[in-house]
C-alpha cells in the first residue's frame, strides 16, 4: 500500500528504491514513470506475464540513463490460438482480485490481451499504539489492460500494443490521497535475415498523477490539508538495433532517443500555488562485440549519451571462461544516471516529512567491476559473484533539520559512495522437491563513513516447492537485516523476516484453486520513520479460482 512514488526498484545496493536506478522494460518498452522512475507495479497481470530477465549491474552498453545498477526484462506470454485465462481471488481486508485474458493466433496475424481489477480495503501505516482519529486504512484500487497485435509478413514482423492503467490510494490519513492515469501505444517491426536482425521501435506515454498532503498533529487526532499537487507528464521514444550474428562472434548496435516533458502544480493551502517543471531530451548510440575462442568468450562495448547539456561515455568489457559445469567470469563498466523530473522540481511530503526538489541537481555517474563464477549440476546449481561500484555526485534526501515532529529534506548531491558486496544462489532439485537459498551482502557507504539510506547489508530468501501431479506447495522466506532511513543514519529500521505460503490444486484440465498466505505470522516489522514510525502488511490471505488453457 506504499504511495507509487516509492516504489522503484535498485540492484545491488546502489541508492535507494524510489528514483529506481534499475530500468524495467515491458515487451521491450520502458515501464518506469517517465516523470519520476519509480515504477507502477499494477500495470502488470501476472497471469501475463510470459517471463523475466533480470541483468544485475551495468556490464552492456545497450541500456542507458536508468539502467544504472542493472535492467529488468518483462515479456508477455506468446499468442496461442482460442486461449483463456481468468482469475478470481478474495482475502481478508475485503480484497477482491478479478483478472481475464484471451489470445487467437493465426499463421500471419495474432492478438491478445489481458485486464484486471483490484480493490483491497488496506491496512493502517502506523501501530495501534499512537494512532489517532487522523489515521485509516491505507488502501488501493486499479484497473489495468493491455492489447497487442502481431502481424507476421514476409518483410517483417510488426508489433503493436496498447496498455492503460487508473489507480486510486488513500495514504494512511483522512485526507491524504492520490491517484494515476496512464496510457502508453508502441509500435516495433523486426526483419530477421540469415545472419542479420533490424528492429525499429517507437512509443508514446501520457500520465496524470493527483496527490494530497497534509500535516498531523502530535496526537494523530487531527489531519490538516497541506497542498494539492497535478502532474501531468508526457513522454515519447524511439530505438533502433541491428544484430549480425557470424560463427564466432556477433555485433549489435544501436542508436535510441527519449524525451519526457511534466509540471508539477501545487496549490497551497490556504493560499499560494508553487509550480516546478520542464523538458528532458536524451539520446544515445551504442555498439558492442563479443567473441568465442574454444571455451573463452570475450565482450566490449561502448555508449555514447547526451543528456541535456552532459555527454557520458559509457565503456564495458568482460569475459566468460566456461568448461564442462564451471563457469568463471568478470567486467568492467561506466555508467550514469541523470537526475528526474521528479528530483529537480516535485516537492513532497510523507507524513511529517517535507522533501524538497532542487533543480540544480547534476547526473550521478558509476565505475564498477564484478567477478564471480557458475557451478551447474544434474540436480543443483549454485552461482557467486563479488562486486565493486564506486559512485560520484550521487542523488538522496539530505537533512536540513530534524525535530520530533517535523523533518525537512532536500535532494542533493551528496558526497562520493563506495557499494561492494556479494551475491550468491544455490538451487537443489531432489525428485518432487526444488530448494532455493539466495543471499547479498552489501556495503554501501558515503566517503564521509555514513552509511547510504535504505539500504540493509544483509538480505536472503529461501523457497521450498513440493510439486507432484497437479500439485504445487511452496513455502517463502525473506529476511532483511536492519537499515537506516536517513541520510544521517539517525532513524535505525529493525532488521526482520516474513514468512510466505502458497498451495495450488488442479481440479480439472485447465481449473485450479489456489491460496495464498503473506507474513504467516502476523509479524510486525517497519519501514519508515516520517518521523512517526511507519509499519508493513499485516497478515494477508487470499483465496480463488484460476482458468488458464484453450476454449473450443
Amino acid at each position: 500500500m506504499a504511495h507509487p512514488t516509492t516504489q522503484g526498484i535498485s540492484l545491488r545496493g546502489i541508492g535507494s528504491s524510489g528514483a529506481s536506478r534499475t530500468l524495467v522494460l515491458w515487451d521491450g518498452i520502458p515501464a518506469n514513470d517517465p516523470f519520476g522512475g519509480w515504477v507502477y507495479w499494477t500495470q502488470f497481470v501476472p497471469d501475463e506475464i510470459g517471463r523475466a530477465e533480470i541483468s544485475r549491474g551495468a556490464a552492456t552498453s545497450i541500456f542507458g540513463d536508468r539502467a544504472m545498477s542493472g535492467a529488468i526484462g518483462i515479456f508477455s506470454r506468446q499468442p496461442e490460438t482460442m486461449h483463456v485465462l481468468a482469475e478470481y481471488e478474495f482475502g481478508n481486508e475485503n480484497t477482491h482480485d478479478i483478472s481475464a485474458g484471451f489470445s487467437q493466433a493465426w499463421s500471419r496475424l495474432a492478438i491478445s490481451g489481458a485486464a484486471r481489477a483490484f480493490t483491497t480495503d488496506g491496512y493502517y501505516i502506523v501501530p495501534a499504539s499512537i494512532r489517532g482519529a487522523a489515521d485509516t486504512h491505507a488502501n488501493v484500487q486499479f484497473v489495468t489492460a493491455d492489447v497487442r497485435i502481431d502481424h507476421y509478413t514476409s518483410a517483417g514482423n510488426l508489433f503493436f500494443k496498447t496498455s492503460i492503467l487508473a489507480e486510486e490510494r488513500q495514504n494512511g490519513t483522512v485526507l491524504t490521497h492520490n491517484s494515476t492515469g496512464m496510457g502508453t501505444i508502441s509500435l516495433r517491426y523486426v526483419r530477421e535475415f540469415t545472419s542479420d536482425s533490424f528492429s525499429l521501435l517507437g512509443f508514446h506515454t501520457q500520465e496524470g498523477f493527483h496527490s494530497t498532503f497534509s500535516s498531523v498533529s502530535a496526537d494523530r487526532n487531527t489531519d490538516r490539508l497541506s497542498y494539492t499537487q497535478t502532474v501531468p507528464s508526457d513522454a515519447v521514444g524511439g530505438a533502433i538495433l541491428w544484430q549480425h550474428h557470424a560463427g564466432r562472434w556477433n555485433f549489435l548496435g544501436g542508436a535510441d532517443v527519449y524525451r519526457v516533458e511534466g509540471t508539477s502544480t501545487d496549490h497551497l493551502v490556504p493560499t499560494g500555488i508553487r509550480v516546478g517543471g520542464g523538458t528532458q531530451l536524451q539520446h544515445g548510440v551504442y555498439g558492442q562485440v563479443d567473441a568465442t575462442f574454444g571455451w573463452v568468450k570475450l565482450f566490449t562495448g561502448v555508449r555514447h549519451s547526451v543528456a541535456g547539456d552532459s555527454q557520458f561515455l559509457s565503456p564495458n568489457g568482460g569475459f566468460v571462461i566456461g568448461k564442462k559445469r564451471l563457469r568463471a567470469r568478470g567486467s568492467i563498466y561506466r555508467s550514469f544516471r541523470a537526475p528526474t523530473l521528479n528530483e529537480l522540481y516535485r516537492t513532497f511530503k510523507t507524513g511529517n516529512t517535507t522533501t524538497e526538489a532542487n533543480p540544480n541537481l547534476v547526473p550521478e555517474t558509476l565505475w564498477g567491476a564484478e567477478a564471480g563464477f557458475d557451478w551447474t549440476g544434474e540436480t543443483s546449481s549454485f552461482r557467486v559473484t563479488g562486486y565493486r561500484n564506486a559512485l560520484d555526485n550521487l542523488i538522496t534526501n539530505v537533512t536540513l533539520s530534524s525535530s520530533s515532529t517535523a523533518i525537512v529534506r532536500q535532494r542533493a548531491n551528496a558526497a562520493a559512495a563506495l557499494s561492494r558486496g556479494v551475491e550468491a544462489e544455490f538451487t537443489q532439485h531432489l525428485r518432487n522437491f526444488t530448494g532455493e537459498l539466495k543471499y547479498l551482502f552489501v556495503d554501501s557507504r558515503y566517503v564521509t563513513g555514513y552509511r547510504v539510506s535504505q539500504i540493509p547489508k544483509h538480505q536472503g530468501a529461501a523457497q521450498l516447492i513440493w510439486q507432484r501431479a497437479g500439485t504445487l506447495a511452496s513455502l517463502g522466506l525473506h529476511a532483511y537485516a536492519y537499515q537506516f532511513d536517513d541520510d544521517l543514519n539517525v532513524y535505525r529500521l529493525p532488521g526482520y523476516a516474513t514468512l510466505q505460503f502458497v498451495l495450488r490444486q488442479r481440479l480439472v484440465r485447465s481449473l485450479s484453486a489456489e491460496a495464498t498466505l503473506e507474513n504467516a505470522l502476523d509479524h510486525q516489522f517497519y519501514t519508515a520513520f516520517t518521523p512517526t514510525p511507519n509499519i508493513g502488511a499485516p497478515r494477508l490471505w487470499r483465496v480463488g479460482l484460476r482458468w488458464d488453457g484453450r476454449v473450443h
